[in-house]
């Protein structure tokens, strides 16, 4: 007798297995999935990026947290001297935004001066590691053909004491509405040092290095100088004590390592090997304690370019571009003079071919003066953990175009690490569309390569034995050293000695003197050519350079 329970199990395998073979032939005549649909909103927004020449590629557009690689968003490289501001939260990317730019702007030709307070950037020099994020980061943002690259790479300290070649500036030159952001001065201490840079100016007394600047103020302060200070507009010794006392802080935190000669020749920046623009990056060096004098020292730099290279108009890509990181050091406590000088530089300098990118926290650290200057804006992430954040929060929000595809205000607390909102100006001058970026990977190395190799890379620099040794020539401090120097004892006049008789000259006919011969058009020539043998010209920021 047959079992039952046998006959119910061999009945069910049977059902089981016409079950799977109807499922897999209605799985084999199925059609093949349809593609993931772009996320609505990407590609109108992505048209307003469309750009005729060539671009700074960003990354891609997303919408509703979904990311569409072909929406690319671009910056035109035409649009590169109307300036930008890369903003964010610590920890959100900034640094990484910058180095992508940074490659980009290499690769094209263009060579890029900025700052690496923390050498995060000397990975620039050096190919970067594939790994799995990398990879799905790169097809996310459309860049299929992601392949690791160096770049050409000039590693550069402030004074003497850093790992990279030394750069320096005279006093003469820096001028004296940078000089006392430098020293934290008043208006009215400023006002004053402005006073005495003219003096020695006037006096051709060169201000090289601290001890040019101090020698000087030494001098005006002392009973000999004491006529003189009151002759140069009414400075008072007190002010001038306060100006000396700053320099010699200034001196003790290590500045009298970077002031002298031989001074930055700010052409040495501007510079393409092999059709690759050169990367400047400045180290801080041994000037930790006064992070104002790098950013200031920055603001020099891009004066010196402004006030040496001649006018460019509109150029299908820049001539240089200059990144201020930790811009907002730049600000702090600065003197309304100086925030103008700075707005001015900004304003007049893209006529030069240059442009300009500031590097903050928080867009509220830059003046809105200069910020009105600046056409890209790259916003990553903002935290709102207080009044004050939330205040700069709504103050960010009313600057950006009004988009119906994002609530702004959520999404710039909402941005994920290397994501960003983004509006630029487009070939013809008008802002983008806003759109919320994932920004594409650099394809150098994400990493720093380490003090002891950005050191050797520097001393193979060809610039390096330029600026290797320091020069002292003679200067302000020399010149007063010896007016201040006690005479020199009297030497006994020698016997006088009998003259020989001369022999008769034959009589000529006296001439009349012509007009160059009569004595006051001689001494007016020997003080016009002294004038000009000591002029400083002055510009921008008060920088100036001897003639």
């Amino acid at each position: 007798m047959t079992d039952p329970n046998a006959k119910i199990a061999e009945l069910e395998a049977q059902l089981a297995a016409a079950r799977a073979e109807a499922a897999a032939q209605a799985q084999s005549a199925a059609p093949d999935p349809e593609p993931a649909a772009a996320p609505s909103g990407a590609a109108e927004i992505a048209a307003g990026y469309a750009t005729s020449g060539a671009a700074l590629e960003l990354g891609t557009v997303m919408v509703g947290n979904q990311v569409d690689p072909t929406a690319k968003v671009r910056i035109p490289l035409a649009t590169l001297n109307r300036h930008g501001l890369v903003a964010g939260a610590t920890g959100t990317g900034k640094t990484k935004t910058l180095q992508g730019i940074a490659e980009q702007l290499s690769a094209a030709g263009v060579p890029v001066v900025m700052a690496d307070v923390k050498g995060d950037l000397s990975g620039l020099s050096r190919p970067g590691e594939s790994n799995d994020k990398i990879v799905t980061r790169a097809k996310e943002t459309g860049e299929a053909d992601w392949a690791p690259a160096g770049y050409p790479t000039e590693f550069v300290s402030l004074g003497t004491n850093g790992i990279g070649w030394p750069i320096r500036a005279t006093i003469t030159s820096f001028g004296p509405i940078l000089l006392s952001k430098v020293l934290g001065l008043n208006a009215t201490q400023e006002s004053t040092l402005g006073l005495i840079f003219h003096w020695a100016d006037t006096n051709g007394l060169a201000l090289l290095d601290l001890k040019d600047l101090r020698s000087v103020i030494t001098f005006l302060t002392s009973d000999d100088g004491k006529e003189t200070l009151k002759g140069i507009g009414g400075v008072s010794a007190a002010t001038a004590g306060v100006i000396l006392r700053a320099l010699v802080n200034l001196e003790a935190d290590g500045g009298d390592t970077f002031f002298g000669e031989p001074e930055l020749d700010t052409a040495d920046l501007i510079r393409v090997v092999d059709g690759k623009g050169i990367i400047t990056l400045f180290e801080l060096g041994t000037q930790a304690a006064r992070p104002t004098l790098f950013s200031t020292f920055l603001m020099w730099v891009l004066a010196d370019l402004f006030q040496t290279m001649p006018e460019a108009g509109d150029l299908d890509k820049p001539k240089l571009v200059f990144i201020f990181d930790e811009a907002h050091l730049l600000f702090t406590d600065a003197s309304k003079a100086f925030v103008e000088q700075v707005e001015q530089t900004v304003k007049l300098i893209r006529s030069k071919g240059v442009g300009v990118f500031f590097c903050t926290q928080l867009p509220t650290d830059i003046p809105n003066e200069v910020l009105s200057q600046l056409g890209a804006r790259i916003q990553h992430a903002l935290r709102a953990f207080t009044p004050d954040d939330q205040k700069a929060l709504s103050k960010t929000v009313r600057t950006y175009p009004k988009t119906p595809v994002y609530d702004l205000e959520e999404a710039l607390t909402s941005l994920g690490i290397g994501e960003a909102i983004v509006t630029v100006l487009s070939e013809k001058g008008a802002p983008t569309p806003v759109a919320w970026t994932r920004l594409r990977p650099p394809r150098s190395l994400m990493d720093t390569i380490g003090p002891q190799a950005i050191n050797q890379a520097a001393h193979a620099s060809s610039l390096a034995p330029k600026y290797a040794q320091t020069i002292d020539p003679e200067s302000a401090y020399e010149k007063l050293s010896a007016r201040l120097a006690p005479p020199a004892p009297a030497q006994p006049a020698p016997a006088p000695q009998p003259e020989p008789k001369a022999a008769p000259r034959p009589r000529v006919q006296k001439e009349e003197p012509g007009f160059f011969d009569q004595p006051f058009v001689k001494n007016a020539m020997r003080s016009a050519g002294t004038a000009l043998g000591r002029e400083i010209t002055r510009s921008i920021f008060g920088t100036g350079r001897r003639r």
